[in-house]
């Protein structure tokens, strides 16, 4: 067990190393590289993954499931936020959009192998469409549906969802190209969140460390209610207990940044959320295994 687990993780963590000397040591500025991937190679992933993809009622569960792992940690966050005085909108918000692109994509097609690729990509779009609605909703007081219609993710699903619903089926020299370009969204993804480990600082240490504790007990409580209450087939149930405990998304900071909302602790929080997977991921990979 323990050299499968070894077996799956490597090359995520190896990109993921081979990022963080690219900005240790080259320091490119990986803004505009980052732009270029949500504009350009995730959206086409998205959406030569998702118009291929059989859409039917069985998709209902794992939709469920998905809706399940970003909501209840936000709930259960309530409490825990007013019982510790610490504020809601900069504390939830990393428990509930968790790092299901740079992070759990790779993972789950090395875990379970291509046949994965679409259910991780319709998770990693639940997230997604959710952390841009919701989540802006939570931390500003404006209605978000104006950017969230015009991000590029959105429309990518949007499009790739009509044409497999009504049935049209794409011209393959199109589909080619798109999964071609959708190919470098991945690595991308692993590089950009290697470099940002480069911005990693001692004094946040506790607040990643307590952040880290939080996200596992929150997304646990998450993962129960998806075991006891949604039918799943046993590969999507062993994804979903990643899913429901993954490190936090780097785009909490950038939401955090933009609203003023205690962008150093949420940094913190992401940076060595991300940096503690190295330890809780094989753990995690090893329950879900064993489901």
């Amino acid at each position: 067990m323990l050299q499968q687990v070894l077996a799956i993780l490597f090359p995520v963590f190896a990109l993921v190393l081979v990022g963080y000397s690219v900005g240790r040591w080259i320091r490119p500025d990986f803004k505009a590289i980052n732009r270029i991937n949500m504009d350009a190679f995730t959206p086409a992933l998205v959406f030569s993954s998702l118009v291929a993809m059989p859409l039917d009622t069985e998709q209902v569960p794992l939709l469920s499931a998905a809706l399940i792992a970003v909501l209840v940690p936000g709930l259960v966050m309530l409490p825990i936020c007013k019982l510790l005085k610490i504020e809601y909108r900069a504390w939830a918000p990393p428990h509930m959009f968790r790092n299901s692109g740079n992070l759990a994509i790779p993972l789950f097609t090395y875990t379970f192998g291509e046949s994965a690729l679409a259910a991780a990509v319709l998770l990693f779009v639940v997230s997604a469409c959710t952390h841009i609605t919701l989540g802006l909703a939570v931390l500003s007081n404006g209605n978000p549906f104006k950017q969230v219609i015009r991000m590029p993710v959105f429309l990518a699903a949007a499009a790739a969802l009509a044409i497999n619903l009504a049935g049209f089926t794409i011209w393959t020299p199109l589909y080619e190209a798109t999964a071609l370009l959708g190919q470098a969204a991945v690595p991308v993804m692993l590089l950009s969140l290697g470099a940002q480990m480069c911005n990693m600082r001692l004094s946040g240490l506790k607040i990643g460390l307590f952040c880290t504790a939080q996200s596992l007990f929150t997304g646990a409580v998450a993962f129960w209610l998806i075991y006891l209450f949604i039918p799943l087939p046993t590969m999507q149930l062993q994804m979903m207990v990643l899913f429901a405990m993954l490190p936090p998304a780097v785009m909490n900071y950038m939401f955090a940044e933009r609203f003023g909302i205690q962008p150093d602790k949420v940094a913190s929080m992401v940076l060595y959320g991300n940096f503690f997977s190295v330890l809780t991921l094989p753990l995690l990979l090893s329950f879900a295994l064993s489901l």
